[in-house]
């Protein structure tokens, strides 16, 4: 049993979530843009359970061209993960780190994730979160599947075909009892003036801790093939502003030798249910696809990389004012 556990910690794709059935929620994030065709989705299969135990599967589906979502409830029965890797078959749908397929009416993918660039585990570092991956209980576990990846397939829109060649992906995860009560996430795979596979996620968000809470942060940019990492287990730190006349929040990460920079504006988007503890998949969060980012990279006091991330995915919770450095 403590080695099936400790196999989960180091391999966050996977289904982490067996027998819990109170009062937890597990989710993946499959993002899937192909400007070429002017299309752009995110895909959020899951499951939740409230604190009676009252639970059920579901699939969200974001479309970022058209600001919608739309929500498709399936039955505990019919999520089925695999227990030494990561696949879960829902319904009609199957996900893996290298395999996305969905089957719904008037839309239907049938892709191959190619080249994933994932989180590199180690013992220090089992995934994103650090050594808080090790720590029981937490409300809210984050996972990190593939920062990039490339896309071959098809996607049939009302039965419109079209090749999905050019476009690219991202793939996160979430699980625990429930979201944070406050945080600003964000996410690119589209940064200007970039030839190789680029990647900027950046989250922030209040995180409840031994009665009380802290503000705990992540932030990712993959560029030019190395990973720059910011988060609050590697001595970095963050500041919040947010620009009320503008509508934009600038969120600043530094720690020795590095500072990231990164300003979203938000766009029209799609509400999508979020995990509430012991509530189910109850709260609401706006999220868009068609977000932009103002992006800065300093390397020992010198400007690395300065540009814009397009298709972005945003998300600025209702209480996220009130978060602060």
């Amino acid at each position: 049993m403590l080695q099936q556990k400790l196999a989960r910690v180091f391999d966050a794709p996977r289904f982490q979530g067996w027998g819990r059935e109170k009062s937890y929620f597990e989710g993946w994030y499959f993002k899937v843009v192909v400007p070429e065709r002017n299309l752009a989705y995110a895909f959020i299969p899951g499951i939740s359970y409230d604190a009676d135990g009252v639970g059920h599967a579901f699939l969200q589906v974001l479309d970022g061209v058209a600001a919608t979502s739309t929500y498709h409830e399936y039955d505990v029965a019919e999520f089925q993960p695999a227990r030494d890797r990561f696949f879960l078959r829902l319904g009609p749908h199957e996900f893996s780190e290298d395999q996305l397929k969905i089957d719904l009416p008037g839309l239907q993918l049938d892709l191959t994730l190619l080249h994933p660039i994932p989180w590199a585990s180690s013992v220090r570092a089992p995934g994103i979160m650090g050594w808080y991956g090790y720590v029981p209980r937490m409300q809210c576990y984050h996972g990190l599947v593939s920062f990039h990846h490339e896309l071959a397939g098809t996607i049939t829109v009302n039965d419109q075909k079209h090749d999905a060649a050019g476009g690219v992906g991202y793939t996160e995860k979430d699980w625990g009892s429930g979201f944070p009560d406050a945080w600003v996430w964000c996410q690119s795979n589209h940064l200007s003036g970039t030839d190789s596979p680029a990647s900027l996620m950046a989250s922030v968000a209040s995180i409840p801790w031994l009665g009380s809470s802290f503000t705990g942060f992540l932030a990712t940019f993959y560029f030019e093939g190395e990973l720059h990492l910011f988060t609050t287990w590697a001595r970095s730190r963050v500041q919040c502003h947010f620009h009320e006349e503008q509508g934009t929040v600038t969120l600043t990460f530094t720690k020795p030798g590095k500072k990231l920079v990164v300003t979203g504006t938000p766009a029209e988007g799609g509400t999508l249910a979020s995990p509430v503890t012991a509530a189910g998949m109850t709260g609401k969060i706006n999220e868009s696809l068609r977000a932009e980012l103002g992006v800065e990279l300093w390397l020992d006091g010198a400007l690395a990389y300065r540009g814009t991330a397009s298709w972005a995915g945003l998300e600025v919770s209702a209480g996220a004012r009130g978060l602060l450095a």
